[in-house]
């Protein structure tokens, strides 16, 4: 039995609370700066405290009616950001779940070569492979689209290890029941596997959520249209503006408003996150 001693649990609590305060006290200044003038925020040393002017750096950026907001209005940008995270995220969970089920439950030639072909595409990462992509994606027609901008992004590797590991510790007693109940494959996929991995489904959600919509580079050469950019590359849209001042009031709302999306995601399904991700009654 471990024995607990209140200075130890209290230097721990010390140590987590400083080190939230330190991950916290950036996002902290982002909303003060974004609730002052451009003006207030040049000052030194710089406010530290909400000033008034919350509601009209927010309309700005919502509107594109500022300065710093070169390019599409940021209501449009997270738009564009949603959809494309959404059509990456549920593509690789789908894409990820079919060919995991094919390499376990289907006996074809050269299975174990190809799991293992796919697995190998984790050494080609899209920064590797990104000009032979975008000059399939420009013959295709599909720069400046939400196909051009998710497509590419949507094969997983991680995601069809990680199934493939969990479908091969289904019982086959399982799958033997299923047979005599006259079930196929689709409907041993649909009613038991597709269930059966809700929890790690919920977990690949959270993290492929927040990877589609941190996507930078690949939609930095993909969305040449102003009313293509998602939100990542909308901010730096705004600061590198050319000559112009930069409204960094309306930058730090906009920085604050890409947030919010993840930050619910990953606050709403925390429950399912963490339990796909230490489940031990699988």
């Amino acid at each position: 039995m471990v024995e607990r001693n209140p200075l130890l649990n209290l230097l721990a609590h010390a140590i987590m609370i400083l080190g939230a305060l330190v991950v916290a006290f950036p996002i902290y200044l982002a909303f003060v700066a974004s609730t002052h003038t451009a003006q207030d925020i040049m000052q030194a040393p710089m406010p530290l405290w909400p000033g008034s002017n919350f509601w009209a750096s927010y309309e700005a950026a919502l509107t594109g009616t500022s300065r710093a907001s070169g390019s599409a209005p940021v209501a449009r940008m997270i738009w564009v950001s949603f959809v494309v995270t959404m059509i990456i995220t549920v593509g690789k969970i789908s894409i990820s779940l079919l060919s995991a089920f094919a390499v376990v439950y289907f006996r074809f030639p050269l299975r174990s070569l190809c799991f293992w072909l796919i697995f190998i595409t984790l050494m080609l990462p899209v920064e590797v492979r990104i000009g032979p992509t975008y000059q399939v994606v420009a013959d295709l027609g599909m720069i400046n689209s939400f196909a051009g901008l998710s497509v590419p992004l949507i094969a997983s590797a991680t995601a069809t290890f990680l199934f493939r590991q969990f479908f091969l510790t289904v019982p086959d007693e399982l799958v033997e029941a299923a047979r005599m109940d006259g079930a196929g494959p689709l409907r041993f996929f649909k009613d038991i596997l597709v269930p059966l991995s809700a929890t790690s489904i919920a977990a690949l959600f959270v993290i492929q959520f927040i990877y589609g919509w941190n996507q930078y580079l690949w939609p930095l050469i993909a969305a040449t249209s102003e009313d293509m950019y998602p939100i990542v590359i909308g901010i730096k849209q705004m600061i590198g503006a050319g000559e112009s001042p930069v409204d960094w009031n309306v930058v730090m709302a906009t920085a604050m408003l890409a947030m919010l999306p993840p930050a619910l995601v990953v606050v709403l399904m925390q429950k399912w996150f963490v339990k796909g991700l230490v489940d031990t009654e699988k």
